[in-house]
């Protein structure tokens, strides 16, 4: 016998599980199903949370060894226990993991691990040697829903020439795995993956050297920002090759020999490296759903095509995350699960995409939400700027954390916020403020006459709005 429910969704990451949660809280019958064998998809198990764990207990190692003594503090004989900070790591991934389940049986939502392929019609097969998912012929259980969420996520795109082992080839997976410091680290892809996981290692001691195929750093951040990110990491030692393209990876006298050219053509050259990092960007995860067999045809960029309410070209079945257009992004796919729990249900659920924040973890942070100056330009949207420094902060400056600043784009006429671009510390909690006033549709004038708690970093967010009327007050 087949069983039913109101909703099945397929894939148990940020996307899928708080979809099925959300169901499950709006009182449909709602099945998750998750190959992985744990809740969480890439973010919480190999993503997002086990890097900023990683990058958190760098950071503090760095701090503690290289500018604690500027402020008065000794501590000699600064060392890291490599096994700790793993085991930190793997202990947080683990209770958010069991966080997961624990809401899903708060919610009354079940879920299974397995594969969830699309059979046709409002079915998905569930198949795998987990025994809770085994049907009456033992190895395939067959359910049906009124609808179906695709969440299935992403992986990291594959680079010719260069083949990942998660050895001394890695992805963002392998770099989180390491079991010695390396001497050298070469990351190929200057995005948020690469300069976070590579700013960990840098900070243990691993020399680092970014190639981008591209001129600049951070494709999509706003090109200010982008400028003064690569300044600020190339004074903690990073180093950039720009405008270059890897070509292929081998090995040869106990090294990794990198193969590297000018991405328009040129002379070859060759860096010999330990470990090379593979983050050039990630993929929309499609592989073997079934999309044919319910007339789902993918993009020119292996993405699942969605209408305004995330339904798709099959009737009930929908699709969210990093399967469909825009950023991928968590908190992105979050907000679209919710939407689209919301949309089933009979509700109005929607997501503005321009009050998304994103959010590089390095340190200094980079944090950015709305339109950049090169999107506004390009649009020709006739805005005015506002920017305020963070060696002008007070509470920066008591911290002895004063590279970046805060940068505000309104419109030229009505004075509403387009877009708010930051660097420096902190700066992924404050950016929370500018997406509220993004989606509120506030303008620069209102933050300017919100009062900010002083000495605080978020005073520099206020700063940057006061300086659209000429009324900043610099330190």
């Amino acid at each position: 016998m087949t069983d039913t429910y109101d909703a099945v969704v397929i894939g148990g990451g940020p996307g899928g599980y708080n979809a099925a949660i959300r169901l499950g809280q709006l009182g449909k019958r709602t099945l998750c199903v998750e190959k992985r064998g744990k809740m969480g998809g890439t973010c919480l198990n190999i993503g997002c949370i086990p890097s900023k764990a990683l990058l958190r207990v760098s950071e503090l190692y760095d701090e503690t060894k290289n500018h604690y003594a500027s402020l008065g503090i000794n501590a000699s004989n600064v060392a890291y226990d490599l096994p700790m900070m793993m085991a930190h790591k793997d202990k947080t991934v683990d209770g958010l993991t069991k966080g997961v389940e624990f809401l899903f049986k708060k919610n009354k939502v079940e879920h299974v691990y397995g594969m969830g392929v699309l059979a046709g019609g409002n079915r998905v097969e569930i198949s795998g040697n987990r025994v809770e998912i085994k049907g009456s012929d033992g190895t395939t259980r067959t359910v049906e829903a009124t609808a179906i969420v695709i969440a299935t996520g992403s992986e990291p795109t594959p680079l010719p020439g260069v083949t990942v082992n998660e050895k001394d080839i890695v992805s963002s997976t392998g770099a989180l795995t390491l079991d010695s410091v390396p001497k050298r680290m070469l990351v190929i892809g200057a995005g948020y993956i690469g300069l976070e996981m590579g700013s960990v290692w840098r900070r243990l001691g691993a020399q680092v050297t970014v190639v981008e195929f591209l001129d600049r750093i951070t494709p999509g951040l706003d090109g200010e920002i982008a400028k003064n990110f690569q300044r600020i990491l190339a004074k903690q030692g990073m180093t950039f090759k720009l405008g270059s393209k890897v070509v292929g990876v081998e090995r040869k006298n106990g090294a990794l020999q990198v193969a590297v050219e000018p991405a328009a053509g040129g002379a070859r050259e060759t860096i010999e490296t330990d470990i090379v990092l593979s983050s050039i960007g990630r993929r929309p995860y499609t592989e073997g759903l079934g999309l044919d067999k319910v007339g789902i045809k993918l993009d020119n960029k292996g993405r699942i095509p969605v209408g305004a309410h995330y339904a798709t070209a099959a009737p009930g079945i929908y699709a969210i995350g990093d399967v469909i257009e825009g950023p991928m992004l968590a908190h992105k796919a979050e907000d679209e699960a919710v939407a689209v729990a919301e949309r089933i249900a009979g509700q109005a659920g929607h997501v503005n995409y321009d009050a998304i924040p994103a959010v590089v973890y390095t340190a200094p942070e980079v944090a950015t939400v709305g339109k950049t100056e090169e999107e506004l330009k390009a649009a020709g949207i006739a805005y005015k700027t506002g920017k305020f420094p963070f060696s002008a902060n007070s509470r920066a400056r008591a911290n002895a954390s004063t590279d970046g600043f805060v940068k505000m784009l309104a419109d030229a006429k009505t004075d509403r916020i387009l877009g708010v671009h930051m660097i420096g510390p902190e700066v992924g909690n404050m950016i929370a403020e500018a997406a509220f006033a993004v989606e509120l549709g506030a303008s620069a004038e209102d933050i300017a006459r919100t009062s900010h708690a002083h000495p605080t970093l978020t005073e520099a967010v206020r700063q940057a709005a006061q300086a659209f009327g000429g009324w900043t007050m610099q330190m």
